[in-house]
């Protein structure tokens, strides 16, 4: 498992390589989660280990973590999400790749917020779609901290629910990242 997170932060830092690294910020414990509302109950998983790269000079983001990496408040939840799911085992890796257009210039030298228009392709169980979202940034003591949530249709990427627990698994799920970045100097 070790392999594939070093691999993985390898492959994202040699796809933002660039003249300069002043702009670069990292994490490699970001957090995602999704939340799916459904008649029968709610499923809700966390994702604590997630490696994020933002360059603001190229105003590129790259994404990676690891499938196996949600929890459940239940075992089982997490059992079939893995197993029947998404097959962690055959696409252990969910990423996302993508631009991001400030609406206004943003000073990493001064505390502020600042919205963002991200558009990129997402990667789950093998399956990449273009999405497009919203997301903010914080600038606070020289610490970028990342905030956007989007929907994302299971259907979209190849994931199929047994119809005898169609009621309890949402068609769209929730996906919420926050991510607190710190400067990357390489």
């Amino acid at each position: 498992m070790k392999i594939l997170k070093i691999s993985g932060v390898l492959a994202l830092l040699i796809g933002l390589a660039s003249t300069s690294f002043a702009q670069k910020f990292i994490t490699k414990n970001g957090h995602t989660s999704f939340y799916s509302e459904a008649p029968m109950e709610n499923i809700e998983a966390h994702n604590k280990e997630v490696l994020s790269i933002i360059d603001f000079d190229s105003h590129e983001i790259v994404t990676t973590m690891l499938m196996n990496g949600f929890q459940f408040k239940k075992s089982l939840m997490q059992e079939h999400f893995n197993e029947k799911y998404v097959e962690s085992d055959q696409y252990p890796k969910a990423t996302f790749k993508g631009k991001f257009t400030p609406n206004d210039a943003i000073d990493l030298n001064k505390d502020g917020n600042y919205e963002l228009a991200v558009t990129g392709d997402l990667t789950i169980h093998g399956v990449t779609k273009p999405i497009e979202t919203k997301a903010t940034i914080e600038v606070k003591n020289g610490v970028v901290i990342g905030k956007t949530n989007f929907n994302v249709k299971v259907k979209d990427f190849d994931i199929t629910i047994p119809k005898v627990v169609v009621e309890n698994i949402a068609e769209t799920v929730l996906v919420t990242s926050d991510f607190t970045y710190s400067p990357y100097n390489n």
